[in-house]
């Protein structure tokens, strides 16, 4: 199939999985609630004792979180990419996509930028929040910028949830799986505490976590600091699971019975 045929495909799916939506208006809540929630729960809980370790207070832990939580967003609305992937298996969708002449890839391209667009959404949701709070925007190329970092991150990770989504018996499944990989990488990283304070193991493991090169990324762009190492470690994070986890997933989705 032609590469004309395989994107006019892949923008008849993105609109059918926007319409869905629409029809579903429900499935957005995640991207709409979760990031108020979020940022209104560390930023009044731990602000003030994380701020002053940071040499400051609440503000200074607001200045220094919302850029890691940007970072959190990319990952944590990935697995919605799987579960919904899960589901599409288990009503029968996908048994009526394989009986149409569309390109398979298609399917999974398409499925992948309707979730970068709710992670987009759920980006532009914090960040309305965080001025709320206190954050200072002082740097707008390098907000769009982190956002741009975000969106190539988030869709590398969508890759492995995709092969969960594909391998494993429902959704439950996936979220719970996605949930044991969720949980390390997030709170074993500086998206929002420093690790300076960690033990001398889990700040190794920090050293080598995306999510941390990703939120320190962020912070040099949107407020200074160093940024060229961790942009391209993170970056390379996501070339290397790209690279791994894509024609996982397109072999598996293509086999699977």
């Amino acid at each position: 199939m032609s590469l004309r045929g395989h994107l006019r495909h892949t923008g008849a799916l993105i609109r059918r999985n926007l319409l869905w939506i629409r029809k579903d208006p429900e499935s957005m809540a995640d991207a709409l609630l979760m990031p108020v929630i979020f940022t209104l729960l560390f930023v009044f809980v731990f602000g003030g004792s994380i701020g002053q370790a940071l040499g400051g207070g609440q503000d200074r832990y607001v200045q220094y979180v919302i850029p890691g939580m940007i970072a959190m967003m990319s990952m944590t609305l990935s697995q919605g990419v799987g579960t919904g992937f899960s589901q599409d298996f288990n009503s029968g969708v996908m048994d009526r996509f394989r009986s149409l002449p569309i390109g398979r890839g298609s399917v999974l391209f398409a499925k992948i930028s309707v979730e970068l667009l709710r992670m987009l959404f759920a980006t532009a949701v914090l960040m309305i929040v965080a001025v709320a709070v206190g954050f200072e925007i002082t740097n707008w190329p390098g907000l769009f910028a982190t956002v741009a970092l975000s969106t190539a991150f988030a869709s590398s990770i969508m890759w492995v949830f995709l092969t969960l989504g594909v391998i494993l018996k429902n959704a439950q499944s996936v979220q719970a799986m996605g949930f044991l990989v969720l949980f390390p990488l997030q709170f074993g990283s500086s998206i929002f505490a420093p690790t300076t304070s960690m033990p001398g193991w889990l700040q190794a493991f920090t050293d080598y976590n995306p999510l941390s090169t990703l939120a320190d990324a962020a912070r040099g762009l949107m407020v200074g600091g160093p940024v060229a190492h961790d942009l391209w470690v993170t970056l390379g994070w996501s070339v290397a699971i790209t690279a791994v986890m894509a024609p996982v997933a397109i072999h598996k989705f293509r086999t699977k019975s």
